[in-house]
């Protein structure tokens, strides 16, 4: 039999409300077998004790619902968004405060490629916070005008390529694909919104994109996912489970030392073409799902419908933008996304849905109401994911409809002076990621980080959902603050719920994994601008041990 180990802290937050607290916790194997006090935990045949956390706080490792397992290795790629980052081996990456710092980074970064040949591929850009520039092919020119240069903006919704890229990807002005951003003489600008658009300078980051997949990326995501207490992460979109080959990626890396457990959505629709049917897929996704392990999840669908705000991308209802500008991109048709919504869900798979603007959470909702009538299905647990403008009577429908909200809190620091300077204004940016009112309406959430687009840290996330404070200070709608011990459910239980691992995982209860994050802090004792700032000593999954390569006084500088 397997021995008892009993780790006393300096407190443990449990989330089970039967027991909230506790003074240890005693783990058989990879699962808890009960928490209590020392005395009676070390009662039990032949438990041991171990002090390794006895000065440290115990919580349920957090659960990251929304992430994409790329972040794992974008550094590869020169970094150039605005915020300091910190990269899974724990180097910190200083922001680009200026365009002219944006091509002082690529300068760099191009002097040390050595094909003539090969791209110059960068990540993390986002010109809404150069209020007046966009960054355009003749601006990236003067890194060079013979090699292409691909920048991937932050949101991962829009690129910018220089005149190198457009002429090497046959981007002309006779090319009349949606999202091509063209000057008034009709002339590309070298910005590509969205997919269909992006699609078209896919071949200068084969290997390198977004979507793509590596067993290098998968063990930094890991990594980051220890770093900052993070034991449960998805991987919500890959391209890379319709053949063997990539599904072996995963199997390969995933196995018993492998720090975190890891729930692969696949990219149903919204990204491009696919190489099998939807019928096809809904297969292919379940007979995965039977492959599944305790560390390993699949058998769920992430579908696309719109694109960001501050890309000025996504679908909103009237007022529309502050600007008036053009409403934003639908990645697929409504009748599209039906039929995929339909296929998935009758296959029995569970679907989560990018949603930013409040005009796609209607579809999202219409949508799910129809697949409903026609297939009824109880417990489905279908996510909104991002959530971002739904409104007060969208959420009573989410209720009424069982569906869940995966709520992006981190745009309210990432981009809360922007939406309520130029995006939206102050009265819509102060209903946005209504994380209270969809508490209110009884709606099931999460808060997600979405890395590489946010950095990955459930406690920052936590700290802008209590605080909604921007960059500058301001308070980005004082009424959807939510308590911290609402906050830490969100992003541990919740979590767990819209992945449907909540008899797993999300709290300390015995039967459970015995996934845990180490914290020198309690995050429901300090005040909530200083949650973020908790250091995290690492985490234990399945009763394994993990050590952050993070030290306590390196920061991100604004997450």
């Amino acid at each position: 039999m397997e021995q008892t180990i009993v780790y006393p802290a300096s407190i443990v937050r449990t989330l089970d409300p039967a027991r909230p607290t506790a003074a240890a916790v005693a783990v058989r194997g990879e699962r808890i077998r009960a928490v209590g006090s020392v005395a009676e935990l070390m009662a039990y045949p032949g438990a041991v004790l171990d002090e390794r956390y006895a000065d440290a706080v115990l919580i349920p490792g957090f659960v990251e619902a929304h992430s994409h397992a790329k972040s794992g290795d974008m550094f590869a790629n020169a970094y150039v968004g605005l915020v300091d980052r910190i990269a899974p081996d724990g180097r910190r990456w200083q922001g680009c405060r200026s365009v002219e710092d944006v091509l002082s980074r690529l300068s760099e970064a191009e002097a040390e490629l050595e094909d003539p040949e090969a791209p110059l591929l960068a990540w993390g850009l986002d010109p809404i916070y150069f209020t007046g520039q966009r960054i355009s092919a003749s601006d990236l020119d003067r890194v060079t005008t013979t090699r292409p240069v691909h920048i991937m903006h932050t949101s991962g919704h829009v690129c910018s390529v220089n005149s190198a890229a457009l002429r090497r990807c046959s981007i002309d002005e006779t090319t009349t694909v949606t999202g091509v951003v063209k000057d008034v003489a009709g002339q590309p600008t070298g910005e590509l919104q969205e997919f269909a658009a992006m699609g078209l300078a896919a071949s200068l980051t084969e290997g390198s994109g977004l979507l793509s997949i590596s067993a290098a990326a998968l063990r930094g995501f890991a990594q980051d996912g220890v770093n900052t207490g993070t034991t449960t992460l998805t991987d919500l979109g890959s391209r890379s489970l319709m053949d063997d080959a990539g599904v072996e990626l995963y199997r390969s890396v995933v196995d018993g030392d492998f720090p975190a457990r890891l729930n692969v959505f696949h990219f149903g629709v919204g990204v491009g073409k696919v190489a099998l049917s939807l019928t096809e897929a809904a297969q292919q996704l379940v007979k995965l799902r039977g492959l599944s392990t305790d560390k390993l999840r699949f058998g769920n669908v992430k579908l696309m419908l719109d694109g960001s705000i501050q890309g000025f991308t996504a679908r909103l209802l009237e007022p529309g933008y502050l600007g008036d500008q053009p409403n934003g991109i639908w990645a697929v048709t409504p009748e599209e996304f039906r039929e995929a919504f339909e296929t998935f869900h009758a296959a029995g798979l569970l679907v989560h849905v990018h949603c930013n603007g409040d005009q796609t959470t209607q579809l999202f909702l219409d949508t799910l109401e129809a697949v409903l009538t026609a297939h009824p299905r109880p417990d489905h647990r279908h996510t909104c994911t991002h959530s971002q403008l739904s409104t007060t009577a969208q959420y009573r429908r989410m209720a009424a409809l069982g569906a869940c909200a995966n709520i992006f809190a981190n745009h309210i620091w990432a981009w809360g002076d922007q939406h309520m300077d130029i995006t939206v204004g102050p009265d819509r940016a102060s209903r946005m990621n209504a994380t209270a009112t969809a508490l209110r309406h009884g709606v099931p959430i999460s808060l997600h980080s979405d890395t590489p687009v946010t950095p990955l840290g459930p406690l920052h996330t936590m700290k802008h959902a209590v605080t909604r404070l921007t960059v500058s200070g301001r308070v980005m709608g004082e009424a959807e603050r939510i308590s911290a011990q609402q906050a830490l459910e969100a992003v541990t239980l919740g979590g767990a719920y819209m992945l449907k691992m909540d008899h797993e995982i999300g709290s300390l209860e015995a039967g459970k994994f015995a996934d845990m994050a180490v914290l020198t802090r309690d995050p429901l004792e300090v005040p909530g601008e200083e949650i973020g700032d908790i250091h995290v000593l690492g985490t234990v999954v399945g009763g394994r041990h993990h050590v952050s390569n993070v030290r306590a006084t390196a920061k991100a500088g604004a997450r």
